[in-house]
């Protein structure tokens, strides 16, 4: 567990965001190998079903991470004041609330799995093996949120090496069971979901029952409370916009899905592959502004705003560079990472239609990397509304300007690739205004 509110912001940032870059590459290497392996050793379709279920296991993914993001906020601030019997109390608090919330939605993912399927237009010919990828993998939302949770919680004591010593246990396993289960015991799309399923389990009993153990450490006086009902409503209060926000974006992949879908099971391939890539890209520049946002909170709990403005400034130079390495990457190497999922047969179409995609997008990831460092200031002030409002604009013009050139202006599947780096641009607008509004400054806890 580490003071941010002191010492040097770059060798506080850097540190602490080395260990998450690592923990964020193996944390993708969870769909990425699940895609490969179904797109490389299943068939085409079975890559195409993944992909399909993808938008739906954001939706619920979202709430893992978005409801973490409160708990992490709320035990961050009292950190960095030094309140270790409210870090107690408010850790307990978030786990217990977090079991019950993965419950309830366990059990209503299973009931609308298909139903949302047949809305997004799945086709009949990978219908069957998406709903069942997609029912496995909803059966450990528990261990997902418990996951997120105390990854999160980790994070907010600033302490990022522990879960990545978790996640990469936790990956490895993933992939040999992914091999085993599908080259082995020939498992087909089934063998994919069980390997995540398992592994993801290990990883969040592990990980909470650390974390659980590090916090009783701490020397605090009174009594810990194992639930707290006042203090529930202030992690609410963040953990609401935090799930509105990652639901947006969900929500939005969903409804692109819809598009994609009817383009065929080709294209629908091609588009979960080339997302995975810039998915990982994505997070991949996520990972400094991530660390910014427990540096921000620290420190605008302990009242040390210059240090927040020197962070920002650090973590966009950082942020900057990665994104220019990625484009460099995709420019160099694009077509063989495309090429990793998928089989013989297809693999030319989908790298060309793969590629377009990467084409379009990575241009823009500058914008990415300003929009991100701007909300994690945001989010580690508190000032939720603000971090909302700039991914619903993101995404809502991102989805309007996709059914618009696809079905308007007949631009099929490159309308789509155009509406990414499109609602990027508003949504880094408007966090750019909001960062300098300075309403971040008075939404201490």
């Amino acid at each position: 567990m580490n003071d941010m509110t002191t010492g040097s912001p770059l060798k506080i940032l850097v540190t602490f965001s080395l260990p998450m870059l690592i923990s964020m590459i193996f944390q993708q290497m969870y769909s990425v190998v699940d895609t490969i392996v179904a797109g490389r050793f299943i068939s085409a379709n079975a890559l195409a079903a993944v992909g399909a279920s993808y938008p739906i296991t954001t939706l619920f993914i979202a709430f893992a991470t978005g409801a973490s993001v409160g708990c992490s906020v709320v035990v961050s601030q009292m950190f960095g004041r030094k309140d270790y019997r409210e870090v107690k109390t408010a850790s307990c608090t978030a786990i217990l609330s977090i079991l019950v919330l993965a419950a309830v939605l366990t059990v209503i993912g299973l009931q609308a799995a298909d139903p949302l399927l047949r809305v997004i237009g799945t086709p009949s010919k990978i219908f069957a093996a998406a709903s069942l990828y997609l029912k496995v993998y909803l059966l450990g939302l528990i261990s997902l949120f418990l996951y997120n949770t105390a990854t999160a919680l980790f994070n907010g004591l600033g302490d990022s090496f522990t879960p990545l010593c978790f996640l990469i246990f936790s990956s490895v396993l993933n992939i040999a069971l992914d091999l085993f289960l599908v080259i082995v015991c020939k498992w087909g799309i089934l063998g994919v979901a069980w390997a995540t399923f398992i592994a993801q389990g290990l990883a969040s009993l592990l990980a909470t029952a650390t974390f659980v153990r590090r916090v009783l450490k701490l020397k605090s006086e009174g009594k810990v409370k194992k639930f707290d009902r006042a203090m529930l409503p202030m992690m609410i209060r963040i953990a609401v916009p935090s799930v509105c926000q990652q639901s947006f974006v969900s929500v939005g992949v969903f409804l692109v899905q819809g598009l994609i879908n009817s383009f065929g099971e080709i294209t629908i391939a091609s588009f979960a592959a080339a997302l995975k890539v810039n998915t990982f890209a994505c997070m991949t520049m996520n990972t400094l502004p991530t660390a910014l946002s427990s540096f921000a909170s620290q420190n605008i709990g302990a009242g040390k705003m210059d240090r927040v403005y020197q962070g920002l400034k650090i973590s966009i130079i950082i942020a900057m560079v990665v994104a220019a390495c990625s484009n460099i990457l995709f420019l160099v190497c694009g077509d063989p990472i495309i090429g990793l999922f998928a089989d013989d047969l297809d693999r030319a179409a989908i790298i060309k239609e793969g590629m377009q995609f990467l084409h379009i997008c990575a241009p823009f990831y500058f914008l990415i990397a300003v929009k991100n460092c701007c909300d994690s200031v945001l989010r580690g002030g508190g000032a939720m509304g603000q971090f909302m409002t700039t991914t619903f604009a993101d995404l809502f013009l991102r989805v309007v300007i996709a059914y618009i050139l696809v079905l308007c202006f007949q631009m099929g599947y490159s309308g789509v690739c155009w509406s990414y780096p499109i609602g990027w641009i508003l949504g880094t607008a408007l966090s750019v205004v909001f960062f300098k509004s300075g309403k971040w400054k008075l939404a201490r806890l």
